[in-house]
Order: C-alpha cells, then structure tokens, then sequence
C-alpha cells in the first residue's frame, strides 16, 4: 500500500494561452504548487470542496500530523466499509481502533517521509521518472510496509514474535500481489499528476479500498 509528499505539484492543464504551456514547463521540472486532480480553490467554479483551504493550509504549516490524521481516517473508513460491507459481524471496536492508529503513527508519517525523499531523489514527471518511481515503491518500500503492518497487529494482538514471524512468511506475498494488481497504476497517475503535498490523501483515496483488502488479510 501501499500507500500519503510535503512540497509541491502539477498545475491542471489548460489552453494555448498559457495553460499548455504552463503544463508542459512544470512537467520538466517536477511537482509544483497544486495538482491537476485537485483543482485551485480560486478557479472552483462555486467555491472548493469544503475545508479544501484548511487542509492545505494545515499540510502547509504541519504537514507530519495533517498526513498522520489523513492516515487515520483512510484507516478507519477501510475498515469500517470491511467490517460493515464484508465481514458483516458486530462491529470489532479494538481492531478499528487499531487500525486506525496504524495509520496515524506509521502510514502516514513514513508516507511523508519517504514520497519526500523519493520525489527529492527522482524530479521530473517524465515516463522514465515515474516508472523508476512506481519501481522502487512497489518492490523496496511495499515489502517493508507490508512487515511492519503485520508486524504492528501481532504486537497489539499479543502474539509472540514467532507466530508474527509465521504470518509474515505466509501472507507477505499474498498482500504484495494484492498490491501490485493496484498501486502500479495508481502511483503511475500519483507521480504523475499529484504534488508531493497531497500524494496521502490520493493514497488515502485509492487505499479506503485497499485498506478492505488488508483489514481482512491482517485479521485472519
């Protein structure tokens, strides 16, 4: 997952008279100010998406914690939609919790964290730069996610690190192939479109479904 880094984006296309070509200079140089999915405030027809401003202001000024609680609600609702849509059982307060805190302390700081060093390391949102991106994502940081997730709910179920150990072995391949039927080409449309900033709450977007998924492979 997976999956949201901190400074800037691509400006969404526009005309001749200085959109295109606006576009086409930010592409060589990298991410700049706003994304192309994520229309400006300013050009909203009928005003932003409510409290859009202050959730860019709050990535602004404390972009560690607004991407931490943007990992916990993504968390949260996967779960929740799981346990309600799918498990269909009483609800599981313990493991919503957990999860939940999964991706306030973790999913969303070690996103900040690594999309800004990748995006520091790889500038450019050519096909070459993207895939390099998509590459090491998929096949570096998803592995390591994937055993520290597991790795989390054992520690907060109890379980000796030996049985944590055994569900690594048995369900790490299982959850990367689950990912890579998905995030390949959603991180192709994020390290191409989306600006660093708000790479988490793309992630967090895509990843309320991804995060089903996962749920239930962690509560197995």
């Amino acid at each position: 997952g997976s999956d949201s880094e901190g400074l800037d984006g691509e400006a969404g296309c526009g005309n001749e008279d200085g959109g295109e070509l606006h576009v086409s200079a930010l592409r060589k140089k990298g991410p700049a100010t706003t994304s192309a999915l994520f229309r400006d405030a300013a050009l909203t027809r009928g005003g932003a998406v409510p409290g859009w401003n202050a959730y860019n202001d709050a990535l602004d000024k404390n972009p560690l914690t607004a991407k931490a609680c943007t990992s916990a609600v993504g968390f949260f609702l996967g779960d929740l939609l799981a346990q309600l849509f799918i498990v269909k059982s009483t609800l599981d307060i313990k493991r919503l919790v957990t999860l939940s805190v999964f991706g306030f302390i973790y999913h969303g700081p070690s996103g900040h964290y690594f999309y800004n060093w990748l995006d520091s390391k790889i500038e450019g949102t050519d096909g070459k730069s993207v895939a390099t991106k998509v590459f090491i994502d998929q096949v570096f940081w998803c592995p390591i996610f994937m055993t520290v997730f597991f790795t989390y709910l054992g520690l907060a179920n109890g379980d000796s690190f030996g049985a944590i150990g055994n569900k690594i072995k048995s369900d790490l391949f299982t959850a990367m192939q689950g990912s890579w039927k998905i995030w390949p080409v959603v991180h192709a449309v994020n390290f191409k479109f989306i600006s660093t900033k708000h790479r988490l709450v793309f992630i967090n977007g895509v990843q309320i479904v991804f995060n089903m998924f996962l749920s239930l492979l962690g509560s197995k």
